[in-house]
């Protein structure tokens, strides 16, 4: 069974998110991003309220989650994916390039077709060149953690 056939997706904005989504979209990411990845940050960084969130559900489980911001929201003259992130538990069943293949049709939906800025962890170069990102530019380090820029045209 592929993850698409399975996975419900859905996009919405900061105001229409239940109580519930939100407090899913923060345990996933405060799960990923701070514990398994042992890096302290402050993941709520008032960006949330203007982004769109996608969500990957499973058996009312959430598996994936991205923020999308529409042109100069993140990065001047280009749309932007950011907190990408997939739940541990559920590796290995293809959510992360079907997350990836989703907000990007979803910045598309939303936003029109527009060149895509993402700050990748460097470790996941070759699966965001997977789906069409390229490197443009120079390692740097955000929170302690390797990242370069990457661009989808």
């Amino acid at each position: 069974m592929s993850a698409n056939s399975t996975i419900q997706w859905v996009t919405k904005p900061f105001s229409a998110l239940t109580v519930e989504e939100l407090y899913a979209i923060l345990r996933l990411r405060s799960e990923v991003f701070v514990v398994e990845q042992n890096c302290v940050f402050l993941d709520m960084d008032n960006n949330d309220q203007i982004a769109y969130h996608t969500m990957g559900w499973l058996n009312n489980e959430l598996v994936a989650t991205t923020r999308l911001f529409n042109v100069d929201q993140s990065y001047k003259d280009y749309q932007s994916i950011g907190r990408v992130v997939g739940s541990p538990r559920h590796r290995g069943i293809g959510a992360g390039k079907a997350l990836m293949q989703y907000s990007i049709a979803e910045c598309e939906r939303l936003f029109g077709k527009h060149p895509i800025k993402i700050g990748a962890q460097l470790y996941l170069k070759k699966f965001y060149e997977e789906q069409g990102f390229e490197q443009a530019g120079e390692m740097y380090y955000e929170d302690a953690i390797e990242h370069i820029p990457m661009i989808r045209k």
